[in-house]
């Protein structure tokens, strides 16, 4: 502070003085002097001064005043809040601002077959991912940056602009830039990865698949990177925008098992983002290595056979499922034709997806365990069950079968021209005697018919209708038709045709190979209903999550009726119409079947057995569609397979 004074000529100094918010209160000449102290002078005319003095109002000055002393006082409480009575939050959230916290995953878990060869594992593999808050904000630095990163990587500028652009909504989260980054490519941008801003490189693994058995990858699925639907739903699990996840398949169906558990590690950063020290860690759990129940052998020659009858006669898709009767273990699951896991994993080519979804035998189709088809004349046991144990016949009940029914001017034939001849239960089954069911089934003369709710009542108990509750998704649930769907659907009354038709397997009716190969089984197993299963067992934190169902007893047993089944269907081998399979090493039981296809198509070739007969390990179901006669295709395949199954006795590798 300092005054003086100084005269010039008819001009005065005027003193002012500062007062403690700036402003300058001109000061009376009268004023003393040892008053002066921390006043200013300006220079001003004596006629200044008096317009000086009176062109501020005082209402306008104590207002200007009372403004600014609001002011410190607001600012000065909200300071006193942040400091104060807030301090330890924004303490705490600037303490935290020192720390960045990365995401751990496990590796993935492997998959065996029963006897331990890996059809899926992981190889090691670099990723380089992107932060989008993370980048610098200014537009020219963040376009040097993008064109850095895009002449180290191979990478088009304008793939960078994109990825940024449409992860602006999941700024703070990972996003995928580039995957499965060769070595010697993912050195090189470690070590320049800490001059890229916002980007990050990460040590992962690739998922790879047992590429020399085609038909498993219907079986394993595969993973694929998570899209926005998924991660919206699993975002509050842990997942991340980077990960992969199980699509379809077993991959699918126990993804929490072969993930394991997330761990994480805290770093502490400087003011630039990089990474100073490691605060703490938490360890991830090891996913669980995953058992099939499948032999991935028996699985290889099923699909070599399967293709090998495809090209003999002439046909482009089938199916095969065998199981142990027994327990449910899935033994192989074919379906043809089929795709390649490996291509999925990380992101198939478009053009190779459309290619697949537009070629008409349906590559990504699970037909062995969704396919939905008549069954023919394999469905007939289940209808023999049905007509003994409602005893409409007995054992030694027979009909006549001359060439087939007539009904008015309706004419429903045997397949054999000229008939079977004396019928009963054992010769229906063995040879197909379509007369036979049609009587027990829709009745004639003086016979009652069991009628289309009893067959659907005995069909529901052995598992058609319904999804047989196998640990892989996408299965279906075939189709048991009625009156009420036949009047409601088609605007038709149900005629005994109906019956007839549904009585030898054709008509509305529509059962998955795997929905028959259960029945079956039921049969082969005394009554003893099994849940099928590929998942054998999971070794770690995920082996409480792997359970099989008990067999349950069919509901109302008659063993008597089912005994007479079985061996229907022995008879079926040994006098019947799959006599081939007689040379078997073992003793087997079967049924064969032809179902009619819309138009003008071959029929569907059937197969369908188990054995050894006395004591099953395996029941079969084979279906060639469009494959012609059963004794052309679907026998001389499943005795392929018998024969392979007990010459290696279903223990051991083949040398």
């Amino acid at each position: 502070m300092f005054w003086h004074r100084r005269s010039v000529r008819s001009h005065v100094f005027v003193l002012q003085q500062d007062d403690r918010f700036g402003h300058k209160n001109p000061v009376h000449e009268d004023t003393p002097m040892e008053q002066y102290l921390g006043w200013k002078g300006s220079y001003l005319s004596t006629q200044a001064m008096g317009s000086v003095s009176s062109s501020i109002p005082k209402e306008r000055l104590r207002m200007t005043v009372l403004m600014l002393v609001s002011v410190i006082l607001l600012f000065g409480g909200r300071s006193a809040q942040l400091q104060i009575l807030d301090g330890e939050v924004y303490a705490e959230q600037a303490k935290e601002n020192q720390y960045t916290t990365q995401t751990i995953l496990p590796p993935r878990g492997m998959i065996f077959d029963r006897h331990g060869e890996p059809l899926a594992w992981n190889e090691p593999s670099f990723l380089l991912t992107l932060v989008v808050s993370e980048l610098p904000v200014d537009e020219t630095e963040r376009s040097n940056l993008f064109l850095t990163v895009a002449q180290t990587t191979g990478l088009q500028r304008t793939d960078l602009d994109v990825l940024m652009a449409s992860n602006l909504a999941n700024s703070t989260d990972e996003v995928r830039v580039l995957e499965d980054i060769p070595y010697e490519a993912g050195i090189r941008i470690a070590t320049q990865i800490s001059l890229f801003p916002g980007f990050h490189l990460t040590t992962t693994t690739h998922r790879l698949y047992h590429a020399s058995i085609p038909s498993l990858s219907h079986i394993l699925g595969y993973t694929g990177v998570i899209n926005t639907q998924e991660y919206s739903s699993l975002r509050a699990s842990g997942y991340r925008l980077i990960d992969e996840i199980g699509k379809s398949g077993v991959e699918k169906a126990y993804e929490a098992v072969l993930r394991g558990t997330p761990g994480s590690r805290s770093y502490e950063v400087n003011a630039v983002g990089d990474k100073l020290s490691i605060i703490y860690q938490t360890e991830a759990q090891v996913a669980g290595n995953m058992m099939l129940s499948v032999d991935a052998p028996f699985q290889k020659f099923a699909e070599q056979q399967l293709l090998e009858t495809l090209s003999r006669v002439q046909a482009t898709r089938g199916s095969i499922v065998a199981l142990d009767p027994q327990t449910g273990a899935i033994r192989a699951l074919v379906s043809w034709p089929t795709f390649d896991s490996n291509e999925f994993v990380g992101g198939i080519e478009q053009d190779r997806y459309s290619a697949l979804l537009a070629d008409p035998d349906q590559p990504l189709f699970p037909r062995a365990i969704a396919g939905e088809f008549p069954s023919g004349s394999i469905f007939k046991p289940f209808v023999a069950y049905a007509a003994l144990s409602e005893g409409i016949v007995s054992e030694h009940t027979s009909f006549l079968s001359s060439g087939g029914v007539r009904i008015g001017q309706w004419f429903f034939p045997d397949w054999k021209g000229g008939g079977h001849g004396i019928t009963d239960a054992r010769k229906a089954i063995a040879e197909s005697v379509n007369t036979y069911f049609y009587i027990v089934g829709g009745g004639l003369n003086d016979v009652t018919g069991l009628g289309v709710e009893r067959i659907s009542l005995y069909a529901e108990r052995f598992g058609f209708g319904n999804t047989t509750g196998i640990d892989v998704p996408g299965e279906s649930d075939g189709f048991l038709p009625s009156k009420e769907w036949k009047q409601e659907v088609k605007s038709e009354r149900w005629y005994v045709g109906d019956t007839y038709h549904y009585a030898i397997g054709q008509g509305d009716f529509l059962t998955t190979p795997l929905q028959m190969a259960v029945a079956i089984a039921t049969i082969a197993n005394n009554g003893l209903r099994i849940v099928p299963y590929v998942v054998e067992s999971v070794d770690g934190p995920g082996a409480a999550s792997v359970s099989h169902e008990a067999p349950i007893m069919l509901e109302e047993l008659d063993e008597a009726a089912l005994q007479i089944v079985r061996q229907g269907m022995r008879q079926t081998v040994t006098q019947g119409s799959a006599r081939s399979l007689l040379t078997l090493s073992e003793a087997v039981a079967g049924k064969t079947g032809t179902a009619q296809t819309p138009g003008d198509r071959p029929y569907h070739s059937w197969f369908t057995g188990f054995g050894p007969y006395e004591d099953p390990t395996l029941t079969l179901v084979v279906l060639i569609e469009e494959g012609g006669e059963s004794t052309d295709a679907a026998v001389p395949l499943a005795k392929e397979l018998f024969q392979w199954w007990f010459q290696y006795n279903a223990n051991s590798k083949p040398l």
